[in-house]
């Protein structure tokens, strides 16, 4: 229990480091919102229309730290203001439309790279001396150290402009109505194939090379050599027998890639125009639009350190020994 209560303290202090260069940032910048809002306004807001809305932004009168204790009770309030991209919509209510998108994209993609990967790896180890074993892991290794943005981009070319293949820009078609029926979930998932593809093929490799180097020091065990000489099939063996117990660290590595899937989908969506966070944090940055900027960082700090404390609960979880 101590461990836990050790690493919690340590996320949550890293929590209100980042949250506080999150508070600096703007502050550190030329202008504030109301600026932009105003400009935006072309000359519509009166003197007393921008000393209000500069005081629901929390650039009041006062000094930093008066300001400081306003924005981290706006925080854990989940209180942000409007936003200056969407006024008068509340950051929140951005954040609530743009956020489920970039949630599909990252988990989506994830979970196909990980099923993919893990079924890779697992054959590559069992047949490692083999060409599928010899060729196929250094082939995707060399792919996995493309960005994100370049394999989108390439993506993006040869199936969507060459080709013609697939729609290049946005979550739906804009055409239809949003709803639980077959043509609109059909559009969504056609609108999906690149930006989920683009993040699929750079994160494949990381799973190959986990599940197989777990799955090597598997293979010499004796349950295995027991479950081979009883003549049972190769398929049996390496998913039943190897798989299963090679796939408990693979998993401790699952929280930490949640993180980094949200980082890699806030920049694929920016290539497809997908309706996520990343679409609107690049709209946010040209419109100066600093509440929301700051509001999508938090959220991406948030998943960060989230995903690491909860990979140090499984470790602890398989095994016991760490905590101490």
């Amino acid at each position: 229990m101590s461990f836990l209560l050790r690493r919690f303290g340590f996320y949550f202090t890293a929590f209100l480091i980042a949250i506080s260069f999150n508070f600096m940032l703007p502050r550190l910048m030329p202008g504030d919102p109301v600026d932009a809002l105003f400009a935006a306004a072309q000359g519509r807001m009166d003197p007393a229309q921008m000393d209000a809305v500069r005081e629901m932004y929390g650039f009041v009168d006062g000094n930093l730290f008066e300001q400081y204790l306003a924005y981290m009770k706006s925080v854990f309030t989940l209180d942000l203001g409007p936003s200056v991209l969407m006024f008068p919509v509340s950051v929140s209510d951005v954040i609530a439309m743009a956020l489920p998108w970039t949630m599909f994209l990252a988990l989506g993609s994830l979970i196909v790279a990980l099923i993919i990967g893990v079924s890779i790896g697992t054959y590559a180890s069992y047949r490692r001396e083999g060409l599928f074993g010899q060729v196929v892991p250094p082939v995707l290794a060399f792919i996995s150290n493309f960005p994100y943005v370049v394999t989108a981009l390439l993506l993006f070319y040869f199936f969507g402009l060459k080709l013609e293949l697939l729609p290049l820009a946005y979550t739906y078609d804009p055409a239809l109505e949003p709803g639980f029926n077959l043509e609109f979930i059909g559009s969504v998932a056609k609108h999906a194939v690149l930006p989920v593809g683009s993040m699929v093929v750079v994160g494949i490799a990381t799973w190959v090379f986990n599940m197989r180097n777990a799955m090597i020091n598997v293979l010499g065990e004796d349950y295995v050599t027991m479950a081979e000489a009883k003549g049972l099939s190769s398929f049996r063996v390496m998913y039943r027998y190897a798989g299963r117990n090679a796939i408990l660290p693979v998993a401790t590595a699952i929280a930490m890639a949640i993180g980094f899937s949200f980082a890699g989908s806030i920049m694929t969506e920016v290539v497809f125009n997908y309706q996520g966070l990343g679409n609107i944090l690049l709209k946010g940055i040209v419109a100066r639009d600093y509440p929301l900027i700051q509001a999508i960082l938090l959220i991406l700090v948030t998943a960060v350190l989230t995903a690491n404390f909860i990979a140090d609960l499984l470790y602890v979880w398989l095994d016991p020994r760490i905590s101490n």
